[in-house]
């Protein structure tokens, strides 16, 4: 379990992950080597899985951001499988979930812009196996995204 330092030192690893040891030591009120035993313990036990670049994919130039909300045709004994099998060789899929009720899959898709999007629905999504139904969400705003946790 973590205790209080532990949550000191993950307060202020999410907020810069980034930033020099020494300081981030320093924010959390440990020592630098204390630092580094903790985090190496949290990375060890699975509290901490990484440090990964995010990318502004606008800035790429992908301007269009689509959420589809597929249903499979569950009859079909792997249909989750070869259907998120498909969905990971597409490149633009950049998010694939799973769920259960009547939405079994959402994917999470970037386009260039809508002539594009048009070529990737209809070359590369709806090609995908066991698809019943497919409803598209064009992404408006980014009202929140975060990824941290209270801590």
């Amino acid at each position: 379990m973590l205790d209080d330092t532990d949550r000191r030192i993950l307060r202020q690893y999410q907020a810069e992950p980034g930033a020099p040891s020494v300081e981030l030591a320093e924010r959390a009120g440990v020592t630098p080597s204390t630092l580094a035993r903790r985090l190496a313990a949290m990375r060890e036990g699975g509290v901490l899985r990484g440090v990964r670049g995010v990318i502004h994919w606008p800035a790429l130039g992908y301007d269009v951001e689509v959420s589809l909300r597929v249903t499979l045709d569950k009859t079909a004994p792997r249909a989750f499988d070869e259907f998120i099998a498909g969905a990971r060789g597409v490149p633009e899929v950049i998010e694939i979930q799973t769920f259960l009720g009547s939405i079994d899959v959402r994917l999470a898709v970037i386009a260039r812009d809508l002539g594009h999007y048009q070529s990737l629905y209809r070359e590369k999504l709806l090609t995908l196996p066991h698809i019943a139904d497919v409803e598209a969400l064009m992404h408006v705003a980014l009202v929140k995204s975060d990824e941290t946790v209270p801590l």
